[in-house]
């Protein structure tokens, strides 16, 4: 038995199923988690001293690749300083500046522990803004394990085939109003029904825990426009995409500005943070200058404000373009390859982030991207982790490049691509 399975086994004892995230079990794949012992650059090492490159990049954060020195160096002088203090320190003053100069829908911004604090945060401050209590979100898109949030979920909902959760009551969720992704039509009809009393709609601006799934053209001006007709606020996930295709968030590619913006991952430099800002008439509602209360005894915690901010400096002065140009390049490659085998694929790519599909149809929803060949996936995933090639245990996740990934790495795909077989 080698040392990752003797962990795992060890792990079920203590821990559930094994794992404290339920995707990395690798169930969706058949087969049984690696156990990481260090990452560098692009690569990470496995407890069994298993090099392979990867394409997880600890799901989206490490967009500068593992341990680089700038993030690292950071780390250690804040860490030296001390770990936490529970009141406030310079190193957040400085971070919600980054993030209010970088972001131009930002003019207030709240730091919280995760993503998930984010969008939670969010809501409750959407519903008391406006006072009222439906929100809107999209099926297939996942924001968190908030238990309203958790009806028809992607990512790791998706990889179990679970529809909601036990645990989460029916009268939580009646006022979650879903909707499918890319279809504003549909949107459109639940304003008509239900207009005057939803407070916010929540969406992922490009869809990432479906797979990765653009928007359609006109999908999110046009819900910039219902919710400001209603009075309803507008809600942009951008804990995936935030710093991802760009310096800022997505929304400055479209130059649309959402009424709040959550953000995470890549903003904490591989160390755990979200936060959540926007207008600042909307934010000085949050308490202590407002009455609606958000808290937490680690939010803005030095040592990760200090990650973040070590990163967001490397980001600002970065070649986004170069790193979409190879990730565009890579996915090319792949789908020749498979195509040149008979397989049917669809690679959906966007800047840094991608998602391989086995199917003819074209993914514009959860809908779509539930009907691929997720069996055919698991193969796949097995044959590239066992030519040390780490990608996503489920169909239903991003894969990532990063600024560390070389042309020896992407190569190393393509090839192993071309050992596979149906």
């Amino acid at each position: 038995m080698n040392i990752s399975t003797h962990l795992y086994e060890r792990a079920k004892k203590i821990i559930p199923g094994g794992v404290n995230s339920p995707v990395r079990a690798c169930k969706a794949v058949d087969t049984e988690p690696v156990f990481i012992r260090e990452g560098k650059g692009s690569k990470i090492i496995s407890v069994d001293g298993r090099e392979m490159v990867d394409f997880v990049m600890s799901w989206g954060p490490l967009i500068l690749g593992h341990a680089p020195k700038v993030v690292i160096d950071a780390a250690k002088e804040a860490m030296e300083k001390g770990c936490t203090f529970g009141a406030p320190c310079e190193y957040e003053v400085e971070m919600a500046q980054i993030l209010t100069e970088a972001i131009a829908s930002l003019e207030m911004v709240r730091m919280v522990n995760s993503g998930t604090e984010a969008t939670m945060s969010a809501i409750r401050l959407a519903r008391g803004y406006t006072k009222r209590d439906k929100i809107v979100k999209f099926i297939g898109c996942y924001h968190g394990h908030v238990d309203y949030l958790l009806a028809q979920a992607g990512s790791g909902v998706a990889t179990f085939s679970i529809p909601g959760t036990p645990g989460v009551c029916e009268e939580i969720v009646k006022n979650t109003l879903l909707v499918p992704y890319n279809h504003l039509e549909e949107v459109e009809k639940i304003f008509k029904d239900e207009g005057e009393r939803i407070a916010c709609v929540i969406v992922e601006p490009v869809a990432g825990n479906m797979g990765l799934v653009p928007p359609k053209k006109g999908f999110l001006e046009g819900l910039r426009k219902i919710t400001q007709e209603y009075g309803a606020l507008l809600i942009f996930d951008e804990v995936i995409t935030g710093f991802r295709f760009c310096y800022g968030g997505y929304q400055d590619l479209l130059e649309i500005k959402p009424d709040i913006t959550c953000l995470g991952k890549i903003i904490g430099g591989g160390f755990p943070v979200g936060a959540f800002g926007g207008k600042k008439e909307i934010m000085s509602h949050l308490a202590p200058e407002g009455d609606i209360y958000q808290a937490g005894t680690l939010s803005g915690n030095p040592v990760a404000m200090a990650a973040g901010i070590a990163t967001l400096r490397v980001l600002q002065d970065s070649d986004y373009n170069a790193l979409g140009e190879i990730t565009s390049h890579l996915t090319r490659e792949l789908k020749e390859v498979f195509e040149n085998k008979g397989i049917e694929v669809k690679i959906n790519t966007l800047g840094s982030a991608f998602t391989i599909f086995f199917t003819s149809k074209e993914i514009e929803d959860f809908k779509d991207a539930s009907s691929t060949d997720t069996a055919l996936f698991a193969r796949y995933y097995r044959h590239l982790r066992e030519r040390d090639i780490y990608i996503p245990p489920s169909n239903f996740e991003c894969m990532f490049t990063s600024f560390a990934h070389t042309k020896e790495d992407l190569c190393k795909l393509i090839e192993a691509t071309e050992d596979f077989s149906v």
